[in-house]
């Protein structure tokens, strides 16, 4: 009684949160630390990151912290993204289970934006000077079953973002559900994401004097891109070794328009993956579009290991590129 009282208080909060907050074209690039919606691994990509109703393992870190009340031993993974305007990220997180208490996680992601030439109202064409911006968010994560039917997990995060000689350091916070009603193969997701206080900029990089001026300090406080995600998984096809699934989240976002992604995934012998998907928004210049991937699990004695690939469209910029792999003991 007390799990689906829990329950419907996080249903009640995450509503009148996305009603309070909700998105609009007014709102987009008003947030900051982007970096936090950037997905990890290339399972979801490839799906059109609409995996959150039946994640499992590490990638539950981003998408659904509840997904990692299912795993079972321990999962290592790791990512690399050659992301947009030679953005690259990359990512590494373990998850295992403790019989009895639930599982665990940590992670870490850093995005690095590559070397830019120091520039001032001085000298505009560029000082000599060059700096390295770097984004990194580190993780960790519990969840467990709350009844054989509702999975339950939480992330807490801890985001820095170094430009220079300025930087900035948040926290924040992930609260998930999943739901498995053993039912003709479906599945519900839920998800608040990135909820946390605002951040700011501080640092040596503001005190600095114009036209023979005091230096004043400029470093407002800006908010987090936060989130509420709604799921479903729906495993129509389970013959012999023949498994299909099909996958769509809803994504109510603070300060970008809200998104619909979906995606289906064919496997077959539990060993060999074909996915695809759509990401839509009805906003203005949206990025984002269709998906694809494949992935190839091969175990060795008590050990799996997992490579997958997923290739996305983008608007604008180079289409993007994910590489993951996994090792399951």
């Amino acid at each position: 009684m007390k799990y689906k009282l829990f329950v419907i208080v996080l249903v009640l909060l995450a509503l009148s949160l996305s009603t309070a907050y909700a998105g609009s074209s007014r709102r987009i690039g008003t947030a900051g630390a982007q970096e936090l919606r950037i997905p990890i691994g290339a399972r979801g990509p490839a799906m059109g990151n609409g995996i959150m109703a039946n994640v499992t393992g590490v990638e539950s870190i981003f998408y659904n912290p509840a997904g990692l009340a299912t795993n079972s031993g321990t999962e290592v993974m790791f990512s690399h993204e050659p992301y947009i305007a030679d953005i690259k990220v990359n990512f590494a997180g373990v998850a295992t289970n403790i019989q009895d208490f639930g599982s665990i996680a940590a992670s870490a992601k850093i995005t690095t934006i590559g070397d830019m030439a120091e520039t001032t109202e001085e000298f505009p064409d560029g000082t000599g000077r060059v700096f390295s911006p770097s984004l990194s968010v580190l993780s960790v994560s519990y969840a467990r079953a709350l009844t054989i039917n509702v999975s339950f997990g939480a992330t807490a995060k801890l985001v820095n973002e170094r430009i220079f000689e300025v930087s900035a350091t948040g926290t924040c916070f992930d609260i998930g559900f999943i739901y498995n009603p053993n039912w003709h193969g479906v599945s519900l997701g839920m998800a608040i994401r990135n909820y946390g206080p605002q951040m700011k900029f501080d640092g040596i990089g503001f005190n600095r004097d114009l036209d023979g001026r005091p230096a004043r300090p400029v470093n407002a406080s800006f908010d987090i891109p936060s989130s509420f995600d709604l799921g479903m998984a729906y495993n129509f096809l389970n013959v012999d070794k023949n498994s299909a699934t099909l996958v769509g989240t809803f994504s109510n976002n603070n300060y970008s328009q809200d998104s619909w992604q979906g995606g289906a995934e064919y496997g077959y012998d539990g060993k060999y993956f074909l996915r695809a998907g759509y990401n839509y928004s009805k906003q203005d210049n949206y990025l984002y579009g269709f998906s694809a991937g494949a992935g190839v699990t091969v175990p060795l004695g008590g050990t799996e290991i997992t490579l997958e690939y997923s290739w996305n469209q983008t608007d604008v910029f180079s289409n993007i590129q994910f590489f993951s792999g996994k090792v399951h003991f």
